[in-house]
């Protein structure tokens, strides 16, 4: 079976330098996959005149007279910009051309402009972003929701983790993966009223519940899923990326320091490359939109093309695995348990 991905070749803050560029490299790599570019059909064709033939015949553009631009307030991006490559790119998904959609463009328009084209998934109350955190294993641990859902419910954290349990059956391939609740304290004793519940929620589930886990443990890779409401969960992603950043500059600092020290640094260089290798983000790269009609992710703004193809290489996965269906399914399968336990108990 052959996988159609939609490609925002316009956002992000490369746009095409970077989208295309990566598009073609994994088409090289994955005979069975098509991509249709979306986006200014002039440019996107210039950028495309030294391609191939044979990558070039699985390549369709689509024109998109419109751009969202990272600052673009969700009411522009969502009324006022519908030519915009990012929608045109998640309605191919609506219209059954795409079966997946991959923008690098503004996190905030994605979300609201996938959610109001392909709404949500039966018995799902709010769609999550989730991506892989790099840990001490190699591997990376599952984080949602990473900040499309600040407020939360008790019943929402649940529905996060049998949405994460589906992503790394689907995509990471794990078959039985292991699920903690972001707390301040390994105790059940600890966290909020709505943690509290979700955690009984979790107990009492079908899921491999590990129990309450602490934000150490996302870089331990203690369970395979870490669960927790959008603000904590974007708190802890910028956090993340903020000291990679610092470490990686003190680092070329303290090397370039003096003649010694930079003598220092090329003895140390296998190490240090072999160190940058295992914690490189753009090989983390790709938050998916869970609990929609459709599979969407999200790239990092910023992506270089390695890091694109990353996430490119995710939505192929998980369009290969469909995992969307999957989540439909697991979430069918819950509502027909939750409403057989509702007729036992009247």
């Amino acid at each position: 079976m052959s996988v159609t991905l939609a490609v925002d070749a316009m956002g992000g803050d490369h746009g095409l330098v970077v989208t295309v560029p990566a598009s073609i490299n994994l088409l090289v790599r994955l005979p069975d996959l098509k991509i249709r570019l979306v986006g200014n059909a002039e440019l996107i064709n210039k950028a495309l005149a030294k391609v191939s033939p044979e990558i070039k015949e699985r390549i369709t553009v689509v024109h998109a007279s419109e751009v969202v631009e990272m600052d673009d307030p969700i009411e522009v991006a969502l009324r006022k910009k519908k030519d915009s490559s990012m929608r045109v790119a998640i309605e191919q998904v609506k219209e059954g051309l795409a079966d997946g959609a991959v923008s690098a463009g503004n996190t905030g328009a994605l979300m609201a402009i996938s959610r109001y084209i392909l709404k949500t998934l039966d018995g799902i109350d709010r769609p999550a972003i989730a991506a892989a955190m790099p840990n001490q294993f190699g591997r990376g641990t599952t984080v949602l929701d990473l900040g499309a859902n600040s407020d939360c419910q008790a019943v929402h954290l649940l529905q996060f983790a049998q949405m994460g349990d589906v992503m790394a059956r689907a995509v990471d391939g794990i078959k039985n993966p292991t699920i903690g609740l972001l707390n301040i304290g390994e105790e059940v004793i600890k966290g909020n009223e709505v943690v509290k519940e979700a955690a009984e929620l979790l107990r009492a589930s079908h899921l491999n519940f590990y129990g309450n886990v602490e934000g150490n443990d996302i870089f331990k890779g203690t369970t395979d899923i870490v669960v927790c409401d959008g603000f904590v969960g974007n708190v802890a992603l910028k956090t993340t990326e903020g000291l990679a950043q610092m470490i990686s500059g003190l680092i070329k600092e303290e090397f370039s320091r003096n003649w010694l020290s930079k003598l220092m640094a090329l003895a140390a260089m296998p190490v240090l490359m072999r160190f940058k290798k295992r914690v490189d983000h753009r090989n983390y790269n790709g938050a998916v939109l869970l609990g929609l009609r459709g599979l969407v992710l999200k790239s990092h703004g910023s992506a270089d093309s390695k890091a694109f193809v990353t996430a490119l290489t995710r939505a192929y996965e998980g369009a290969k695995n469909n995992m969307v269906g999957k989540v439909a399914e697991a979430f069918k399968v819950t509502q027909a348990a939750a409403q057989e336990e509702g007729q036992g108990n009247v």
